[in-house]
């Protein structure tokens, strides 16, 4: 008579990235709702930064203006803890409405090609920060941001200038080149906005929000080697979708260089209310954020009383 000893229950081991819903909250694939809060959070946050420069003077130093062009760890944490597309979607918008378009600044069309420079940049930027606590990459991320956008920029200066639509504008007591001039910008913006106000703050900031702003919005924290949602494909067909918004944008760009303006609005309401005008953005990004939690809360909401009622009705029918 043989015994047999009950081999013990098998351990359901999975191996390879998490997709899906995780502990029945949190998901991989972010939800509409998540979506929105994103878009809603990056918009919002980037027009604040952008409302507190325009309060800041732009000191010089000689012919050279020392000035901070963006915030940029404001949507690089945005793009590295929750979702790089959505936050670079909604981070240039937040800067033309809450600042150009309240502020009496509004361009028209010619402000598409700021937005699409800067969406390239944070969409780009913001996929190269794998893992949220290596501050190397975060480095790399915010200087990315910076180099992307401005030197698209620089390409459309040179392009005016080349085709003559435009004059080159010299500095006086530094060299007559156009070239050399945007070289020396992109210098200054890459320390300014790229370094102190992006790299140096984003180093600190993400690691220390990372694990914690997530769950309040039902997200799962990044892992390193998991899928990162909303972030950068890898494929050429991607590389051809950032050439053809680059060259949009260049169009744009070349509208207002022949005084094609449609949509333009100049008011210029700091020169005729001053700097207290600036509380209008501010209750402006105040409302949006509060109508964008109230939504939200009532999106997680109405999913986990739906499941509530499903389980009352398995319960009675077991009965």
């Amino acid at each position: 008579m043989s015994i047999q000893i009950p081999s013990p229950p098998a351990t359901d081991q999975r191996r390879g990235t998490l997709r899906g819903v995780v502990d029945g909250v949190r998901r991989v694939e972010l939800t509409t709702s998540q979506k929105l809060m994103v878009f809603v959070l990056s918009m919002s946050l980037f027009g604040l930064s952008n409302i507190i420069l325009e309060i800041v003077p732009d000191p010089s130093i000689g012919p050279v203006d020392i000035s901070v062009s963006n915030m940029i760890f404001v949507p690089l944490a945005m793009a590295a803890l929750l979702s790089p597309f959505w936050a670079a979607l909604g981070a240039p918008l937040g800067e033309i409405v809450f600042t150009d378009l309240l502020m009496g600044d509004f361009s028209g069309l010619a402000e598409i090609e700021g937005y699409l420079q800067m969406f390239l940049a944070i969409y780009i930027g913001g996929s190269l920060v794998r893992n949220p606590r290596n501050r190397i990459q975060i480095a790399i991320g915010a200087v990315a941001i910076i180099l992307i956008d401005k030197i698209l920029s620089a390409v459309v200066d040179l392009g005016k200038v080349w085709v003559g639509v435009e004059d080159a504008e010299y500095v006086e007591g530094l060299p007559e080149s156009i070239l050399t001039l945007e070289i020396l910008g992109l210098g200054v913006d890459v320390i300014m906005s790229g370094i102190l106000l992006g790299a140096i703050p984003a180093m600190w900031l993400i690691p220390a929000l990372h694990g914690k702003i997530e769950p309040l919005m039902g997200m799962r924290p990044r892992v390193p080697g998991e899928p990162i949602p909303g972030d950068a494909p890898k494929t050429p067909m991607f590389v051809g979708f950032v050439l053809l918004l680059a060259i949009a944008s260049f169009g744009f760009a070349f509208l207002e260089a022949f005084d094609i303006s449609a949509g333009a609005w100049e008011p210029d309401f700091l020169d005729q209310f001053g700097n207290g005008f600036l509380l209008i953005s501010v209750a402006a990004i105040a409302v949006v954020m509060l109508v964008a939690i109230i939504l939200f809360r009532l999106s997680r909401s109405t999913p986990s009383a739906v499941r509530e009622d499903d389980g009352a009705d398995a319960g009675t029918t077991e009965r």
